[in-house]
């Protein structure tokens, strides 16, 4: 055997690798270039005013946003828990009306449509004529929200009665919400959020951009109360992000949003806690952002944009879903629509076991017993009810944290449970009778 070519050969390799690896490097350097021309798209042709709310004026600049956020108007999708179709919760779900006896929302409750409606759903539900709100309503609802922050001050506009504020409020969802006019870059446009982060430990000024594709999100879809007499919009964020944390927030404050009608138990309202589920499930932990999921890049030849049209991933698993996840589309589809499936039979073994508790509570007082004797089933109802909430108000139906939200609700099953047999014990010890005397 010659072995005299060998080097040559050896040399032959090398060059060839080499080469391979300058044509990787080279498409690498390519690639880096084609995302900060991507970056910069669209120069602004057009000068964006500071608190412009007008998004077909920021089309002019950014019209593939401007139409992918323009088909947020469809109400025609629908998902087997939620979609953009407007209906009644209470006539899907009738047991709302008991469980939130004494309410507004035990009278009006349908499910929402998309950004291009939020002040226009809100304009229209019975809740602001059966219950006066105060003007922090609008803050999630009206693009007009940092404008009137910034003529009243914080505290009058969040005071100030919704319908008296409401003659000011005309635009929805607005891309001033979001971005920065002049740097298209992404920021906080609502005191209440950076309020909340700062309670909860958390430093803005830190924040990444991937950190802001949910901070904007956390802007609205929040659990939120009003605080003291000028009801100021707030978070309940000082001891932590889950429910456990957020009612020993609320028990320390003294807090309630209503009394019950039927038991008597101080109760607590749970709004649209997104962003505290999302916090403790395994897409926060894996550092996936609202936005990767809900507005999903998108490319339209050889450009790529963030898609404005916020919906439901299952309406476009394709970008929302397969980007991370190699999987039949079917194949994700089933598995979200199972874990959903679950997470909707806990809530309506919740709401049975509510029920149930709830019965034999008013049975305890027909029977003669007192609020002193009923505090601990009252408060076991007030917890049961604040955790079945905090999911059934939570848009993912589980899917943002699947085991948080069945551990939940199995504690929302437990303590309505324990409720019923306090009362039930009450009931027996009040009207058990003496054994006759013998004769």
């Amino acid at each position: 055997m010659n072995t005299s070519k060998r080097p040559v050969w050896w040399l032959i390799a090398a060059f060839i690798g080499g080469m391979l690896i300058m044509a990787g490097l080279a498409a690498l350097l390519t690639n880096i270039q084609q995302r900060k021309n991507e970056a910069a798209e669209y120069p602004a042709i057009i000068p964006i005013a500071e608190g412009e709310l007008d998004p077909a004026v920021w089309g002019l600049n950014y019209p593939r946003q401007y139409d992918s956020f323009m088909r947020t108007q469809d109400d025609t999708f629908s998902t087997p828990y939620g979609g953009s179709v407007v209906y009644s919760k209470m006539e899907r779900y009738p047991a709302m009306a008991r469980l939130w006896a004494g309410y507004a929302f035990s009278k009006d409750h349908d499910e929402e449509r998309g950004h291009f409606y939020a002040l226009t759903d809100q304009l229209e539900t019975q809740r602001i004529q059966l219950v006066e709100q105060p003007g922090a309503c609008a803050n999630c609802h009206a693009a007009e929200t940092p404008l009137l922050i910034e003529e009243m001050g914080w505290d009058a506009f969040n005071s100030t009665p919704y319908n008296e504020l409401k003659a000011n409020l005309h635009t929805n969802t607005s891309c001033n919400d979001c971005h920065n006019p002049q740097t298209m870059e992404l920021r906080i446009t609502r005191p209440a959020l950076l309020n909340g982060l700062e309670a909860a430990g958390i430093d803005i000024t830190q924040a990444s951009r991937q950190d802001m594709r949910t901070y904007v999100c956390a802007q609205c879809h929040v659990e939120y109360y009003f605080a003291g007499e000028n009801k100021e919009l707030t978070f309940p964020w000082a001891q932590g992000l889950n429910i456990d944390n957020i009612e020993s927030y609320y028990d320390g404050y003294g807090f309630k949003d209503w009394t019950h009608a039927e038991t008597g138990a101080p109760m607590i309202k749970i709004q649209h806690p997104e962003f505290e589920m999302w916090s403790s499930g395994l897409h926060a932990k894996s550092g996936v952002a609202c936005a990767d999921c809900h507005m999903p890049y998108m490319r339209e030849g050889s450009v790529k944009v963030s898609d404005h049209w916020l919906r439901s991933p299952l309406s476009n698993i394709n970008n929302a879903c397969q980007t991370c996840h190699q999987q039949d589309e079917v194949a994700l589809e089933e598995r979200i629509v199972t874990i959903q499936t679950r997470t909707a039979e806990l809530l309506r073994l919740s709401e049975e076991a509510i029920l149930d508790a709830m019965d034999a509570i008013v049975a305890a007082k027909e029977a003669g017993a007192t609020d002193a004797q009923l505090a601990q089933a009252l408060q076991l109802h007030r917890r049961a009810s604040l955790r079945w909430d905090f999911v059934s108000s939570e848009n993912s139906t589980g899917f943002h944290s699947p085991q948080e939200s069945a551990r939940v609700l199995a504690m929302a099953i437990d303590f309505a449970r324990q409720a019923q047999i306090e009362a039930e014990r009450l009931t027996s010890d009040l009207t058990e009778q003496p054994a006759p005397a013998g004769n």
